[in-house]
Protein backbone atom coordinates (compact mmCIF):
# COMPACT_ATOMS: atom_id res chain seq x y z
CA UNK A 1 0.00 0.00 0.00
CA UNK A 2 2.80 2.39 0.99
CA UNK A 3 4.76 1.59 -2.18
CA UNK A 4 1.75 2.27 -4.41
CA UNK A 5 1.06 5.55 -2.62
CA UNK A 6 4.70 6.60 -2.99
CA UNK A 7 4.68 5.73 -6.69
CA UNK A 8 1.47 7.74 -7.14
CA UNK A 9 2.94 10.76 -5.34
CA UNK A 10 6.13 10.60 -7.42
CA UNK A 11 4.09 10.35 -10.62
CA UNK A 12 2.01 13.38 -9.59
CA UNK A 13 5.17 15.35 -8.81
CA UNK A 14 6.67 14.43 -12.19
CA UNK A 15 3.46 15.53 -13.91
CA UNK A 16 3.47 18.78 -11.95
CA UNK A 17 7.06 19.39 -12.99
CA UNK A 18 6.10 19.00 -16.64
CA UNK A 19 3.02 21.19 -16.32
CA UNK A 20 4.60 23.94 -14.16
CA UNK A 21 5.64 26.04 -17.20
CA UNK A 22 2.09 25.92 -18.57
CA UNK A 23 0.71 26.97 -15.19
CA UNK A 24 3.11 29.92 -15.15
CA UNK A 25 2.15 30.80 -18.72
CA UNK A 26 -1.54 30.83 -17.79
CA UNK A 27 -1.09 32.92 -14.62
CA UNK A 28 1.29 35.51 -16.03
CA UNK A 29 -0.43 35.70 -19.42
CA UNK A 30 -3.90 36.18 -17.88
CA UNK A 31 -2.68 39.05 -15.72
CA UNK A 32 -0.84 40.65 -18.62
CA UNK A 33 -3.88 40.36 -20.92
CA UNK A 34 -6.04 42.11 -18.32
CA UNK A 35 -3.52 44.95 -17.98
CA UNK A 36 -3.23 45.43 -21.74
CA UNK A 37 -7.01 45.41 -22.28
CA UNK A 38 -7.77 47.81 -19.42
CA UNK A 39 -4.80 50.17 -19.51
CA UNK A 40 -3.99 50.31 -23.23
CA UNK A 41 -7.31 49.47 -24.91
CA UNK A 42 -9.54 51.19 -22.35
CA UNK A 43 -11.97 48.27 -21.88
CA UNK A 44 -13.73 48.43 -18.54
CA UNK A 45 -14.31 44.69 -18.00
CA UNK A 46 -12.25 42.73 -20.51
CA UNK A 47 -13.05 39.35 -19.00
CA UNK A 48 -12.49 37.56 -22.29
CA UNK A 49 -8.86 38.66 -22.65
CA UNK A 50 -7.54 36.52 -19.74
CA UNK A 51 -9.98 33.75 -20.62
CA UNK A 52 -8.51 33.69 -24.13
CA UNK A 53 -5.06 33.21 -22.65
CA UNK A 54 -6.26 30.19 -20.67
CA UNK A 55 -7.94 28.67 -23.71
CA UNK A 56 -4.91 29.34 -25.88
CA UNK A 57 -2.24 28.08 -23.47
CA UNK A 58 -4.20 25.53 -21.47
CA UNK A 59 -2.47 23.12 -19.12
CA UNK A 60 -2.70 20.10 -21.35
CA UNK A 61 -1.70 19.03 -24.83
CA UNK A 62 -3.14 20.46 -28.00
CA UNK A 63 -2.68 22.77 -30.96
CA UNK A 64 -2.37 26.26 -29.51
CA UNK A 65 -2.13 28.14 -32.79
CA UNK A 66 -5.26 26.44 -34.08
CA UNK A 67 -7.06 27.26 -30.82
CA UNK A 68 -6.12 30.94 -31.16
CA UNK A 69 -7.48 31.04 -34.71
CA UNK A 70 -10.70 29.23 -33.74
CA UNK A 71 -11.17 31.50 -30.75
CA UNK A 72 -10.71 34.82 -32.55
CA UNK A 73 -12.56 33.91 -35.74
CA UNK A 74 -15.37 32.20 -33.80
CA UNK A 75 -15.91 35.27 -31.62
CA UNK A 76 -15.79 37.53 -34.66
CA UNK A 77 -18.32 35.43 -36.53
CA UNK A 78 -20.72 35.29 -33.58
CA UNK A 79 -20.49 39.01 -32.90
CA UNK A 80 -20.83 39.88 -36.58
CA UNK A 81 -23.87 37.68 -37.26
CA UNK A 82 -25.48 38.65 -33.97
CA UNK A 83 -24.98 42.38 -34.36
CA UNK A 84 -26.19 42.37 -37.96
CA UNK A 85 -29.39 40.44 -37.29
CA UNK A 86 -30.29 42.10 -33.97
CA UNK A 87 -30.18 45.49 -35.65
CA UNK A 88 -32.86 44.20 -38.07
CA UNK A 89 -35.07 41.93 -35.97
CA UNK A 90 -34.48 43.01 -32.38
CA UNK A 91 -33.98 40.64 -29.44
CA UNK A 92 -36.20 38.00 -27.86
CA UNK A 93 -36.53 34.20 -27.57
CA UNK A 94 -37.14 33.47 -31.24
CA UNK A 95 -34.52 36.00 -32.28
CA UNK A 96 -32.03 34.30 -29.94
CA UNK A 97 -32.77 30.88 -31.46
CA UNK A 98 -32.42 32.23 -34.99
CA UNK A 99 -29.20 34.16 -34.38
CA UNK A 100 -27.46 31.35 -32.46
CA UNK A 101 -28.57 28.78 -35.03
CA UNK A 102 -27.30 30.83 -37.96
CA UNK A 103 -24.01 31.72 -36.26
CA UNK A 104 -23.24 28.10 -35.34
CA UNK A 105 -24.36 26.84 -38.76
CA UNK A 106 -22.01 29.30 -40.45
CA UNK A 107 -19.21 28.15 -38.14
CA UNK A 108 -19.80 24.49 -38.98
CA UNK A 109 -19.73 25.26 -42.70
CA UNK A 110 -16.45 27.14 -42.33
CA UNK A 111 -14.72 24.80 -39.84
CA UNK A 112 -16.13 22.03 -37.65
CA UNK A 113 -13.68 22.66 -34.79
CA UNK A 114 -15.60 22.42 -31.52
CA UNK A 115 -14.03 25.56 -30.02
CA UNK A 116 -14.77 27.56 -33.18
CA UNK A 117 -18.44 26.55 -33.21
CA UNK A 118 -18.86 27.09 -29.46
CA UNK A 119 -17.34 30.57 -29.57
CA UNK A 120 -19.53 31.60 -32.50
CA UNK A 121 -22.64 30.47 -30.63
CA UNK A 122 -21.71 31.99 -27.25
CA UNK A 123 -20.74 35.30 -28.82
CA UNK A 124 -24.07 35.43 -30.64
CA UNK A 125 -25.85 34.78 -27.32
CA UNK A 126 -23.97 37.68 -25.76
CA UNK A 127 -24.94 40.07 -28.53
CA UNK A 128 -28.64 39.11 -28.46
CA UNK A 129 -29.13 38.97 -24.68
CA UNK A 130 -26.79 41.58 -23.19
CA UNK A 131 -25.74 44.13 -25.77
CA UNK A 132 -28.03 46.79 -27.25
CA UNK A 133 -28.06 46.94 -31.08
CA UNK A 134 -25.10 48.93 -32.34
CA UNK A 135 -23.24 48.71 -29.01
CA UNK A 136 -19.46 48.44 -29.35
CA UNK A 137 -19.02 45.97 -26.46
CA UNK A 138 -19.38 43.04 -28.87
CA UNK A 139 -16.49 44.31 -30.96
CA UNK A 140 -14.51 44.99 -27.78
CA UNK A 141 -14.94 41.35 -26.90
CA UNK A 142 -13.56 40.35 -30.28
CA UNK A 143 -10.51 42.59 -29.71
CA UNK A 144 -10.12 41.10 -26.22
CA UNK A 145 -10.10 37.62 -27.71
CA UNK A 146 -7.40 38.62 -30.18
CA UNK A 147 -5.38 40.31 -27.43
CA UNK A 148 -5.55 37.26 -25.17
CA UNK A 149 -4.68 34.94 -28.03
CA UNK A 150 -1.62 36.95 -29.03
CA UNK A 151 -0.42 37.17 -25.43
CA UNK A 152 -1.02 33.44 -25.01
CA UNK A 153 1.22 32.65 -27.97
CA UNK A 154 3.83 35.08 -26.64
CA UNK A 155 3.70 33.33 -23.25
CA UNK A 156 4.32 29.98 -24.93
CA UNK A 157 7.28 31.48 -26.80
CA UNK A 158 8.87 33.31 -23.86
CA UNK A 159 7.99 30.97 -20.97
CA UNK A 160 8.02 27.64 -22.78
CA UNK A 161 7.72 24.14 -21.43
CA UNK A 162 10.46 21.87 -22.70
CA UNK A 163 9.22 20.25 -25.92
CA UNK A 164 11.79 17.50 -25.53
CA UNK A 165 10.64 16.69 -21.99
CA UNK A 166 6.99 16.50 -23.07
CA UNK A 167 7.78 14.13 -25.96
CA UNK A 168 10.19 12.07 -23.85
CA UNK A 169 7.67 11.50 -21.05
CA UNK A 170 4.97 10.18 -23.35
CA UNK A 171 7.30 8.16 -25.55
CA UNK A 172 8.74 6.58 -22.42
CA UNK A 173 5.27 5.45 -21.38
CA UNK A 174 4.59 3.86 -24.77
CA UNK A 175 7.92 2.01 -24.97
CA UNK A 176 7.61 0.89 -21.37
CA UNK A 177 4.17 -0.55 -22.14
CA UNK A 178 5.53 -2.42 -25.17
CA UNK A 179 8.42 -3.81 -23.11
CA UNK A 180 6.01 -4.96 -20.40
CA UNK A 181 3.79 -6.77 -22.89
CA UNK A 182 6.73 -8.65 -24.39
CA UNK A 183 8.23 -9.49 -20.98
CA UNK A 184 4.93 -10.84 -19.65
CA UNK A 185 4.41 -12.89 -22.80
CA UNK A 186 7.93 -14.33 -22.39
CA UNK A 187 7.32 -15.30 -18.77
CA UNK A 188 3.93 -16.78 -19.67
CA UNK A 189 5.59 -19.02 -22.28
CA UNK A 190 8.37 -20.06 -19.91
CA UNK A 191 5.96 -20.93 -17.08
CA UNK A 192 3.18 -22.22 -19.36
CA UNK A 193 0.93 -19.79 -17.50
CA UNK A 194 -2.27 -18.70 -19.33
CA UNK A 195 -3.04 -16.19 -16.57
CA UNK A 196 0.17 -14.31 -17.27
CA UNK A 197 -0.59 -14.44 -20.98
CA UNK A 198 -4.02 -12.96 -20.25
CA UNK A 199 -2.32 -10.16 -18.27
CA UNK A 200 -0.04 -9.47 -21.22
CA UNK A 201 -3.06 -9.27 -23.52
CA UNK A 202 -4.87 -6.93 -21.14
CA UNK A 203 -1.79 -4.72 -20.96
CA UNK A 204 -1.53 -4.67 -24.74
CA UNK A 205 -5.18 -3.72 -25.17
CA UNK A 206 -4.72 -0.73 -22.88
CA UNK A 207 -1.91 0.85 -24.88
CA UNK A 208 -3.90 2.77 -27.50
CA UNK A 209 -4.59 5.71 -25.19
CA UNK A 210 -0.87 6.03 -24.48
CA UNK A 211 -0.13 6.08 -28.22
CA UNK A 212 -2.70 8.83 -28.81
CA UNK A 213 -1.26 10.88 -25.94
CA UNK A 214 2.21 10.46 -27.44
CA UNK A 215 0.95 11.73 -30.80
CA UNK A 216 -0.64 14.76 -29.13
CA UNK A 217 2.55 15.36 -27.15
CA UNK A 218 4.54 15.39 -30.38
CA UNK A 219 2.16 17.95 -31.88
CA UNK A 220 2.56 20.19 -28.85
CA UNK A 221 6.34 19.70 -28.74
CA UNK A 222 6.66 20.52 -32.43
CA UNK A 223 4.55 23.63 -31.95
CA UNK A 224 6.60 24.86 -28.98
CA UNK A 225 9.85 24.23 -30.85
CA UNK A 226 8.46 26.28 -33.76
CA UNK A 227 7.10 29.19 -31.69
CA UNK A 228 9.83 29.53 -29.08
CA UNK A 229 13.32 30.70 -30.12
CA UNK A 230 14.55 29.30 -26.79
CA UNK A 231 13.96 25.78 -28.07
CA UNK A 232 14.92 25.99 -31.72
CA UNK A 233 18.14 24.15 -30.92
CA UNK A 234 16.13 21.14 -29.69
CA UNK A 235 14.57 20.39 -33.08
CA UNK A 236 17.12 17.74 -33.99
CA UNK A 237 16.54 15.87 -30.70
CA UNK A 238 12.79 16.13 -31.19
CA UNK A 239 13.16 14.81 -34.75
CA UNK A 240 14.26 11.42 -33.35
CA UNK A 241 10.91 11.07 -31.60
CA UNK A 242 9.09 12.10 -34.77
CA UNK A 243 10.99 9.37 -36.64
CA UNK A 244 10.10 6.82 -33.97
CA UNK A 245 6.41 7.70 -33.51
CA UNK A 246 4.75 5.71 -36.32
CA UNK A 247 7.01 2.62 -36.02
CA UNK A 248 6.39 2.48 -32.26
CA UNK A 249 2.64 2.63 -32.88
CA UNK A 250 2.96 -0.26 -35.36
CA UNK A 251 5.08 -2.23 -32.88
CA UNK A 252 2.37 -1.91 -30.25
CA UNK A 253 -0.30 -3.02 -32.70
CA UNK A 254 1.80 -6.08 -33.52
CA UNK A 255 2.33 -6.57 -29.81
CA UNK A 256 -1.43 -6.84 -29.28
CA UNK A 257 -1.65 -9.61 -31.89
CA UNK A 258 1.36 -11.34 -30.36
CA UNK A 259 -0.17 -11.28 -26.88
CA UNK A 260 -3.47 -12.68 -28.17
CA UNK A 261 -1.71 -15.54 -29.97
CA UNK A 262 0.44 -16.24 -26.89
CA UNK A 263 -2.70 -16.85 -24.87
CA UNK A 264 -4.08 -19.10 -27.61
CA UNK A 265 -0.77 -20.97 -28.00
CA UNK A 266 -0.69 -22.00 -24.35
CA UNK A 267 -3.90 -23.93 -24.90
CA UNK A 268 -2.50 -25.92 -27.82
CA UNK A 269 -0.81 -29.32 -27.68
CA UNK A 270 2.53 -27.89 -28.86
CA UNK A 271 3.23 -24.70 -26.85
CA UNK A 272 5.84 -22.15 -27.95
CA UNK A 273 9.48 -22.99 -27.27
CA UNK A 274 11.71 -21.49 -24.58
CA UNK A 275 13.88 -20.04 -27.37
CA UNK A 276 10.93 -17.95 -28.51
CA UNK A 277 10.49 -16.66 -24.96
CA UNK A 278 14.17 -15.67 -24.93
CA UNK A 279 13.73 -13.69 -28.14
CA UNK A 280 10.69 -11.92 -26.70
CA UNK A 281 12.71 -10.90 -23.66
CA UNK A 282 15.58 -9.65 -25.80
CA UNK A 283 13.25 -7.44 -27.83
CA UNK A 284 11.65 -6.22 -24.59
CA UNK A 285 15.08 -5.16 -23.33
CA UNK A 286 15.87 -3.50 -26.67
CA UNK A 287 12.67 -1.43 -26.35
CA UNK A 288 13.84 -0.20 -22.94
CA UNK A 289 17.27 0.57 -24.37
CA UNK A 290 15.61 2.61 -27.11
CA UNK A 291 13.63 4.44 -24.44
CA UNK A 292 16.80 5.33 -22.52
CA UNK A 293 18.79 6.48 -25.55
CA UNK A 294 15.99 8.65 -26.92
CA UNK A 295 15.42 10.12 -23.47
CA UNK A 296 19.10 10.99 -23.20
CA UNK A 297 18.96 12.76 -26.57
CA UNK A 298 21.39 10.32 -28.18
CA UNK A 299 21.35 8.51 -31.49
CA UNK A 300 19.91 5.07 -30.52
CA UNK A 301 22.91 3.07 -31.71
CA UNK A 302 22.95 0.53 -28.88
CA UNK A 303 19.26 -0.26 -29.32
CA UNK A 304 19.83 -0.61 -33.07
CA UNK A 305 22.71 -3.03 -32.50
CA UNK A 306 20.69 -5.10 -30.03
CA UNK A 307 17.76 -5.32 -32.45
CA UNK A 308 20.03 -6.26 -35.35
CA UNK A 309 21.44 -9.10 -33.25
CA UNK A 310 17.96 -10.35 -32.36
CA UNK A 311 16.82 -10.01 -35.97
CA UNK A 312 19.64 -12.21 -37.25
CA UNK A 313 18.38 -15.11 -35.11
CA UNK A 314 14.68 -14.94 -36.03
CA UNK A 315 14.68 -17.77 -38.55
CA UNK A 316 11.16 -18.98 -39.43
CA UNK A 317 10.24 -22.41 -38.07
CA UNK A 318 7.20 -24.67 -38.06
CA UNK A 319 6.19 -24.54 -34.40
CA UNK A 320 2.41 -24.81 -34.58
CA UNK A 321 -0.09 -22.25 -35.84
CA UNK A 322 -0.14 -19.88 -32.85
CA UNK A 323 3.61 -20.13 -32.25
CA UNK A 324 4.22 -19.37 -35.93
CA UNK A 325 2.03 -16.26 -35.61
CA UNK A 326 3.96 -15.19 -32.49
CA UNK A 327 7.24 -15.53 -34.36
CA UNK A 328 5.87 -13.62 -37.35
CA UNK A 329 4.67 -10.80 -35.10
CA UNK A 330 7.99 -10.74 -33.28
CA UNK A 331 9.79 -10.35 -36.62
CA UNK A 332 7.45 -7.47 -37.46
CA UNK A 333 8.08 -5.80 -34.08
CA UNK A 334 11.83 -6.06 -34.65
CA UNK A 335 11.44 -4.33 -38.02
CA UNK A 336 9.22 -1.64 -36.45
CA UNK A 337 11.70 -0.91 -33.67
CA UNK A 338 14.63 -0.84 -36.09
CA UNK A 339 12.74 1.79 -38.07
CA UNK A 340 12.17 3.66 -34.80
CA UNK A 341 15.95 3.85 -34.41
CA UNK A 342 16.23 5.44 -37.85
CA UNK A 343 16.86 2.37 -40.04
CA UNK A 344 15.09 2.43 -43.41
CA UNK A 345 12.31 -0.15 -43.89
CA UNK A 346 14.14 -2.15 -46.58
CA UNK A 347 17.30 -2.32 -44.48
CA UNK A 348 15.34 -3.35 -41.39
CA UNK A 349 13.57 -6.11 -43.32
CA UNK A 350 16.86 -7.29 -44.82
CA UNK A 351 18.25 -7.81 -41.31
CA UNK A 352 15.85 -10.75 -40.85
CA UNK A 353 16.66 -14.22 -42.18
CA UNK A 354 14.55 -14.77 -45.32
CA UNK A 355 11.40 -16.85 -45.27
CA UNK A 356 11.95 -20.34 -46.70
CA UNK A 357 9.06 -20.52 -49.14
CA UNK A 358 10.10 -23.98 -50.35
CA UNK A 359 9.20 -25.62 -47.07
CA UNK A 360 5.75 -27.28 -46.82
Amino acid sequence: MGTKLGDHVRERLRTFGLMAPSLAQCAIGAALAWVVATQFLGHARPFFAPISVLICVGVGLGQRLRRVAELVVGVSLGVGVGDLLVSWIGSGPWQLALVVGLAMAAAVLLDSGSLFVAQAGSSAVLVVTLLPPGDTAGWDRMIDALTGGVIGVAAVALLPASPFAIAAKHASGVLDALSTVLEKAAVAIEKRDPDLAAEALEEARGTQAAVEEFEQALQTSREIATISPLHWHRRSRLARYETAAVPIDLALRNGRVLARRTLAALGETTPPSAALATSLREVSEAALLLQLELGAGREPQLARQALMAVASRQRPERLGFSADVILAQLRSIVVDLLQATGVEHDDATAALPPLDVSRP
